[in-house]
């Protein structure tokens, strides 16, 4: 296994790509035997530039990859491969899945109830305010925020989640030996405290253009929805989108102004199907694992409240999902008057809401 796990991570710190790496794998069963496969049989597969198959013949595999974990170590940076058990499993069934990571900071289970933000770099008032809203009720429920660590939206949506006190993860487009952009450095540093930050670019490896829309596919990849709130009709921000809907992924789009370029992009969307937004129930309407988390928090508070006995007899079928009124009054055996003056008690209180004629459900 250290084997296996060590010679994916000495191809990754070559600049061999995630996409080569995995046809390798296809091609060859065990990845190990990339050191004992003949020079010309290698070339022949056509998965190497000329440039890649110099680098990987010059490279002695077993001194450089110790010295380039001993190089991590000094870092601080963490590095895992898909063989192991902390890898993120959300990751291991896209497409194009990445094999290696490098970390600064941590992940924890519960980071599966994750939705990513992205959107223009050159975000508008309007844009930011969205960001805002929608990171700060998201981060309320306990879900945690994904984005790229960009400026514009990506930005706000990291500030506003560690301003509310919630988890966000950064995916980056170089190694997390460098900071990009440089006005980051802060926002940098409190995410790796308060969250974690993640490249599949060793260390070293610089912000190229061609790097992000494959950064795009993990951002997506990690989430279960993705909100893009701002986007130019030629924009980084719909590729995310794409790898979104490719992975099965749910996306919401900000409607805009059909006069500003930085709606173009999210309207767009909107007008090839994606779920236009416009508040947090559009999103819990799609995403059935928040849709639950919402019930929970809502039966939490509820649990806490100081109500009368019919109050709490009444929301106890409406725990159960959304119920018409007169099978309140059926199950219940309460008179058809008491529960109709419940019901209108509650939603005063703003307990519960009428979703349509005489159908009831929790806030």
């Amino acid at each position: 296994m250290d084997q296996d796990r060590n010679t994916l991570i000495w191809l990754n710190s070559l600049g061999i790509h995630s996409d080569v790496i995995n046809q390798l794998i296809a091609y060859l069963g065990d990845i190990t035997e990339i050191h004992n496969i003949e020079p010309k049989e290698l070339h022949n597969l056509g998965l190497l530039t000329n440039n890649a198959l110099n680098i990987v013949r010059k490279s002695d595999y077993k001194t450089s990859i110790e010295i380039f974990l001993e190089n991590l170590q000094k870092m601080s940076v963490d590095v895992i491969t898909f063989l192991d058990d902390d890898f993120p499993k959300e990751l291991l069934c896209i497409p194009d899945r990445p094999v290696v990571l490098y970390k600064k900071g941590l992940i924890f289970p519960n980071n599966q109830l994750a939705i990513g933000i992205v959107g223009s770099r050159k975000a508008t008032h309007y844009g930011k305010w969205a960001a805002e809203k929608f990171t700060r009720e998201l981060v309320q429920m306990g879900v945690t925020i994904v984005s790229g660590m960009a400026v514009g939206i990506d930005t706000v949506a990291h500030r506003t989640a560690l301003e509310h006190s919630g988890r966000t993860i950064g995916v980056l487009g170089n190694g997390l030996d460098t900071v990009y952009p440089k006005s980051n450095k802060n926002l940098y540093d409190n995410v790796i405290d308060n969250g974690c930050l993640i490249s599949e670019f060793p260390p070293g490896t610089q912000p190229y253009n061609f790097h992000f829309p494959m950064r795009n596919r993990i951002i997506s990849g990690l989430s279960l929805g993705i909100i893009v709130i701002e986007a130019q009709q030629r924009s980084g921000s719909l590729i995310t989108a794409h790898h979104a809907l490719a992975q099965g992924k749910d996306v919401f789009a900000l409607p805009g102004n059909i006069n500003s370029v930085y709606s173009q992009g999210t309207n767009l969307l909107i007008k090839d199907g994606a779920k236009p937004l416009l508040d947090m129930d559009d999103i819990l309407e799609e995403v059935s694992e928040l849709k639950t988390l919402q019930n929970s928090i809502n039966v939490n508070k509820l649990d806490n409240m100081d109500l009368s006995e019919t109050e709490n007899k009444i929301l106890e079928y409406l725990k159960e999902g959304p119920i018409h009124s007169d099978l309140i009054v059926l199950n219940s055996g309460l008179d058809i008057q008491t529960v109709v003056s419940t019901l209108t008690i509650l939603e005063l209180k703003g307990i519960i809401k009428e979703m349509s004629s005489r159908i009831f459900t929790i806030v």
